[in-house]
């Protein structure tokens, strides 16, 4: 057991990754609701002897944490209007690699929000790479990955085989995670 195991067991965690190690992917991490969701995928993954770049929102990419963040995989996200394509040049890059593996939040927030983002199905399409779905259920405390997704082009038949599968599971935060398609205004804070 390493040292990334030991820590997760000694906090009550289970990790199992049945899935292959594929050298291209993006793996889907839901839910997302709290900063903590980082730490234990970061864990997790290299408790079975894999790693993953990650997306991270370019504010988190200051001085001292942007090198360190940039050096274990991370790749600052930029939501200004205006800002280059992110799928666009991660397509590129998708394509351009022969090794790359990212982590993303579909909802690209820790708050509660029903507009998950498309961009990783529309990544996967575009550079025919498949999404592992990864789980950090807070509720029975278990971290996995034993299931992956092909996507098909039809962006909303696919982010409903996503959202339904991970509607059995639990954030660390209940109240901020949902799979529900209804309008965010009418969802509580």
């Amino acid at each position: 057991m390493n040292i990334y195991a030991r820590i997760l067991k000694l906090f009550g965690w289970q990790v199992s990754v049945s899935v292959p190690d594929i050298p291209r992917c993006i793996i889907c991490v839901a839910p997302h609701t709290s900063n903590v969701d980082f730490l234990l995928g970061e864990l997790a993954i290299r408790s079975v002897g894999r790693s993953a770049g990650f997306l991270m929102k370019k504010s988190w990419f200051f001085w001292p944490l942007g090198p360190i963040f940039r050096a274990i995989g991370g790749v600052p996200v930029d939501r200004r209007p205006g800002a280059p394509s992110l799928v666009d040049a991660l397509v590129r890059r998708y394509k351009s690699s022969d090794n790359l593996r990212l982590a993303i939040a579909p909802e690209g927030t820790r708050k509660r929000t029903t507009r998950w983002h498309s961009g990783f199905l529309r990544i996967s399409y575009a550079a025919d790479v498949p999404i592992m779905l990864a789980v950090i259920d807070f509720g029975t405390r278990r971290i996995f990955i034993h299931d992956m997704l092909t996507t098909t082009g039809d962006i909303d038949a696919d982010m409903s085989a996503v959202k339904s599968y991970y509607k059995p599971y639990t954030g660390k935060y209940p109240n901020k995670f949902t799979t529900d398609d209804d309008d965010d205004s009418t969802q509580p804070s």
